[in-house]
């Protein structure tokens, strides 16, 4: 996901879990900047958690079938 492991198993790494933090950091520090509302930067953070999660599942399939 965010960090680099993923949910069908794997290894994370503590760059790629630095990396994830640091980028969501920097959105909610950008969106409070913006004087977006709280409850839409948790919208969009849960977004791209959302999207993080389904192109890990892409790429898993597609790892299987080759």
């Amino acid at each position: 996901m965010i960090g680099g492991t993923s949910l069908a198993g794997g290894v994370g790494r503590i760059t790629g879990i630095v990396i994830g933090t640091v980028i969501l950091g920097v959105m909610t520090s950008g969106f409070t900047f913006l004087g977006i509302d709280a409850c839409y930067q948790d919208i969009v953070k849960g977004g791209i958690i959302v999207a993080a999660v389904a192109a890990d599942q892409y790429r898993q399939r597609r790892r299987r079938k080759a």
